[in-house]
């Protein structure tokens, strides 16, 4: 029973091993990104004809929706 246990945990260790390993990101032709950068300053009127900054916004989330319509 031994035998058979070392045998079955030999096969689980060798079939476990290309799952371990790293990727080869290489061969998956990833290109790499740049870092992300701070948008610029900029302001836009709220929907009550106040200016809003991006900088008063400063540590909340903020969701930009562009759109056209051509």
């Amino acid at each position: 029973m031994k035998i058979l246990a070392a045998v079955a945990a030999a096969v689980l260790v060798t079939a476990a091993a290309p799952a371990l390993a790293a990727p080869d990101f290489a061969s998956l032709d990833i290109q790499q990104y740049d870092p992300p950068r701070a948008a610029p300053e900029f302001s836009l009127p709220d929907l009550k004809g106040r200016n809003a900054t991006l900088s008063g916004l400063r540590g909340k989330v903020v969701m930009l929706f562009f759109w056209a319509t051509w």
